[in-house]
């Protein structure tokens, strides 16, 4: 009872039980963000800036849940084995993702031990304090004898085996330790902020001003605004209408007009367009993604070891669709962001064994490497996406 004789009315409490903070924690909204990826399934890149809009955090708190989040999910494999060893039995949820955030402190950030265990410990039920603040000081101390590049680097082994095998040991491993840094963006003169790899694929389609382009899979739509912004005329498809609606927004966003670039809803393997109406065509495919994980933290945990066999015969159909589309004289460029041979040199070589008449476009110089008759970018060379093209010529 107060001095008054009135009950005070208790605070908001969070499901636990616990008060909820009068102040916003970076940690605690970092906490949230990783249950929701791991339990619901969320994408890190759509989840997060919700919660940090609803937060009250300032600029620099939410920068650092941003690189929290981001951050403990590249790194989960390499944070789980460092909890593993001192963590026995199921864990909480809430739990689980307290002691990777402050492992990722720990082992990753350089966090002193004090800040991050206290910290962390903070954003857990009470219940749980003694826990997190007993693991947490066992990580810190912990050696990190590795038992293998996939625990150390932090991805399946399956992505490590089989870059390894596509790539070789080398330029496998740069690639992979490349991707676990943060992502790069360039913002063009229009405004659109793009990796500066997906400019060069642009750059590869060689499109001049006046020409008709087809963007057979262009959402979200960064290939066809610039496409479109060096004077090509352009149709951006894409098989799912709300990403349809996406690459018309970030076309009016960019100031292009329905008659530099049209949005269109359409099933590449089946192109409602006439034959031979485009002077160019780029097919950038839908793909495994493994050149672009520095991006899409979560996606190495998505992605399954299938993926790349079954995507390359997707991407083929797509390259078979395309060609009739292209005008005598015309381009057809294949690109995706992705390392693996199936889905880069695989997909190339069976559209060439299929059409020996068209002759092989010169591929891209530096920073790319010649990759069969196209050419890859690694991720390592100018710490970008991992990106592979290649162009053919339709005969006149």
């Amino acid at each position: 009872m107060s001095g008054s004789g009135r009950r005070r009315r208790p605070g908001p409490r969070t499901p636990a039980g616990e008060p909820v903070p009068p102040v916003p924690d970076a940690r605690r909204v970092a906490v949230d963000a990783l249950v929701r990826i791991e339990r619901d399934g969320a994408y890190a890149n759509i989840l997060l800036p919700k919660l940090l809009s609803r937060s009250a955090l300032a600029e620099r708190d939410r920068a650092f849940a941003t690189q929290l989040v981001y951050g403990t999910v590249r790194a989960q494999r390499s944070c789980d084995w460092f909890i593993s060893r001192f963590a026995l039995g199921d864990l909480d949820e809430t739990v689980r993702a307290a002691l990777r955030v402050g492992t990722f402190q720990l082992r990753f950030l350089g966090t002193p031990p004090h800040a991050a265990v206290s910290a962390t410990v903070e954003v857990v039920p009470r219940k749980a304090r003694g826990l997190v603040n007993a693991v947490l000081r066992k990580v810190a101390d912990a050696d990190d004898a590795w038992p293998s590049d996939a625990v150390r680097l932090s991805y399946p082994d399956w992505v490590v085996e089989h870059l390894t095998a596509d790539l070789g040991s080398e330029r496998a491993l740069a690639a992979l330790t490349s991707m676990n840094g943060a992502a790069t963006t360039t913002e063009r003169d229009d405004g659109y902020t793009q990796d500066p790899a997906s400019r060069w694929v642009v750059d590869a389609v060689g499109a001049q001003p006046g020409e008709r382009v087809l963007d057979l899979c262009a959402a979200p739509g960064g290939k066809a605004t610039a496409l479109a912004g060096d004077g090509a005329r352009v149709v951006a498809a894409d098989v799912r209408p709300r990403r349809v609606g996406l690459i018309a927004g970030n076309a009016d966003r960019v100031g292009l007009t329905p008659e530099q670039l049209q949005a269109v809803a359409a099933d590449g393997t089946r192109p409602p367009f006439a034959d031979e109406s485009f002077d160019r065509v780029l097919v950038d495919a839908p793909c495994s993604g493994l050149g672009s994980l520095r991006r899409r933290p979560d996606a190495r945990w998505r992605v399954d070891a299938d993926a790349p066999g079954r995507l390359s015969r997707l991407q083929a159909r797509l390259v078979e669709a395309a060609a009739p589309l292209v005008a005598p004289g015309g381009s057809l460029t294949y690109s995706v962001c992705t390392l693996t041979t199936e889905e880069t040199t695989g997909v190339a070589e069976a559209f060439a064994a299929a059409h020996p008449d068209w002759p092989v476009v010169e591929a891209p110089g530096d920073p790319w490497i010649p990759w069969g008759t196209g050419a890859l970018l690694l991720p390592q060379t100018e710490e970008t996406d991992g990106m592979a093209v290649f162009t053919w010529r339709r005969p006149d």
